[in-house]
């Protein structure tokens, strides 16, 4: 598309700021394909007295969890929250909350959020439940909230990309046979050396909310497009009181 250079280009100068900035703290986030839970063959290998016995289809799973990421990128700290529901624009921003009110603490000085994303489904930055969804969580937690998106097919330049090839090349030779099975699993992976902090969210999502015209018309009002490339840049500034 004509954008994806500006787009880059904007996300190497926002990446850079960010980096420079004490009060800016840059993520990365995306949700992963589901994950099946049941004592399947994931194709992967793992040293043992004894050869382990996994279906050899994929029947019906016991369970499905829906991982989403959240990558402190100059820190390397992982945060993965594992949805027993469905990947929506709540579920997202149930895990951004989450997320938050776990490692605010180690950001006193934080002010500011870099969010690196890509244009999916669910987090566009057109998709009106996900913007309602940041505009209350900006003014809730008094940050601003800055959305660098990636442009269509180069996702894998988002830095939370790279987490779940590790993660997935850490559990294969493993059977997934339970909820706890996946979740401690991926509490032993690393990346550059740390291990995530792993979440569970057992909460039931609807697809397909949506705002109104005028509902969402005071959401649209609180989001600073930029000139140039409004689908791809924006701001989100608190509101106290």
């Amino acid at each position: 598309m004509p954008e994806t250079d500006a787009i880059f280009e904007h996300l190497r100068t926002a990446h850079a700021t960010a980096h420079a900035d004490p009060e800016v703290l840059r993520i990365s986030v995306d949700t992963k394909a589901k994950v099946k839970v049941a004592p399947f063959s994931r194709g992967g290998s793992a040293r043992g007295a004894k050869a382990v016995r996994a279906a050899d289809h994929d029947l019906r799973p016991d369970a499905l969890l829906a991982p989403a990421g959240i990558l402190e990128v100059d820190c390397g700290q992982l945060n993965i929250i594992f949805g027993t529901s469905r990947d929506t624009s709540d579920f997202v921003a149930d895990a951004l909350d989450l997320w938050w009110a776990d490692r605010r603490a180690s950001y006193p000085d934080v002010r500011r959020l870099l969010i690196d994303l890509d244009n999916g489904p669910e987090v566009g930055s057109s998709r009106t439940q996900f913007m309602n969804r940041l505009v209350a969580f900006s003014d809730r937690n008094r940050l601003t909230l800055e959305l660098a998106y990636y442009p269509p097919y180069h996702s894998k330049y988002n830095r939370i990309e790279r987490c779940w090839g590790i993660l997935e090349k850490h559990w294969n030779g493993t059977l997934l046979s339970t909820i706890a099975t996946a979740l401690e699993w991926a509490k032993t992976m690393t990346w550059r050396g740390v291990r995530p902090t792993v979440h569970l969210l057992d909460r039931v999502y609807e697809t397909g909310v949506t705002l109104t015209q005028a509902a969402f018309r005071p959401v649209a009002a609180r989001l600073e497009r930029s000139k140039t490339l409004p689908k791809w840049s924006l701001v989100i500034h608190p509101v106290s009181g």
